[in-house]
């Protein structure tokens, strides 16, 4: 007897199920790790932004300070909160494939 739609939709659940990994006990801390994961992302981008800016000459001496004092705030509340949910900067960094990782590494 062949296999109807019902079948194929069944493991097409299955497999959904298997891909987003989902467990109610991780509920939380999936959330947090995608939370951190974007709010990094975005920490770079301004971070990059601001690097140009500084390197274009487009800001006065006292925004240039101001800037990097706000990026070293908001590096050190990403590691706190990184710490608290008993996450490291690698795992925020999302594997696309082959389109490499989300974020740059470092080096």
């Amino acid at each position: 007897m062949a296999a109807g739609p019902a079948s194929g939709k069944a493991n097409g659940n299955a497999n959904l199920h298997q891909r987003l990994a989902t467990d109610p006990d991780t509920v939380e801390r999936d959330l947090i790790k995608l939370v951190l994961t974007i709010v990094e992302l975005l920490r770079q981008l301004m971070e990059r932004t601001a690097i140009h800016r500084v390197d274009q000459g487009d800001l006065s001496e006292d925004q240039e300070e101001r800037i990097g004092m706000t990026l070293m705030i908001l590096q050190d509340r990403m590691e706190e909160l990184c710490d608290r949910y008993d996450l490291t900067m690698d795992d925020l960094n999302l594997d696309l494939g082959p389109l490499g990782s989300l974020l740059p590494r470092d080096n």
